[in-house]
């Protein structure tokens, strides 16, 4: 028998009847209606909009938990050791290289650098970054300059 459309059929147990509540006892699913035995659920408007019954006391056994989120963003920071790493010596270091590079996501609204360790002897010339008082100090030794 070729497949039309006048015998398509579904496959067997892929399509459930419903649930027919509340029509009698004899359905199985008379009486309390598969809702259970009195309290608030059980009553008409009681699944949707249950009232806030014994608030206080789940508001007093939560903790506090304070704080906020800023909406100043911080500075974009990166470590003296990844410039010496990606620059050679002598070269200028400012945020839009950087960016460029790829080394950071973005420049607002500051790059600062940090790590004192790691600077190997390289000079480098920063402009515009903010750089720490220990990183100012080994470049200045090393023979570099920050602006």
């Amino acid at each position: 028998m070729p497949l039309t459309l006048h015998n398509l059929k579904p496959f067997l147990g892929s399509r459930k009847r419903r649930k027919r509540i509340g029509r009698g006892d004899a359905s199985g699913h008379g009486t309390y209606s598969t809702r259970g035995l009195k309290g608030q659920r059980s009553r008409s408007g009681g699944k949707k909009g249950l009232k806030l019954k014994g608030i206080k006391r789940i508001i007093i056994s939560l903790p506090k938990i304070g704080g906020f989120k800023s909406i100043h963003l911080k500075p974009v920071i990166i470590n003296i050791s990844t410039l010496v790493k990606h620059f050679d010596s002598g070269e200028k270091i400012t945020p839009r290289i950087l960016l460029k590079k790829g080394l950071i996501d973005r420049i607002k609204p500051e790059v600062k650098i940090l790590d004192k360790k790691g600077l190997k002897g390289k000079k480098f010339f920063i402009e515009n970054c903010k750089v720490s008082k220990s990183v100012k100090e080994e470049i200045e030794k090393a023979g570099g300059v920050v602006k």
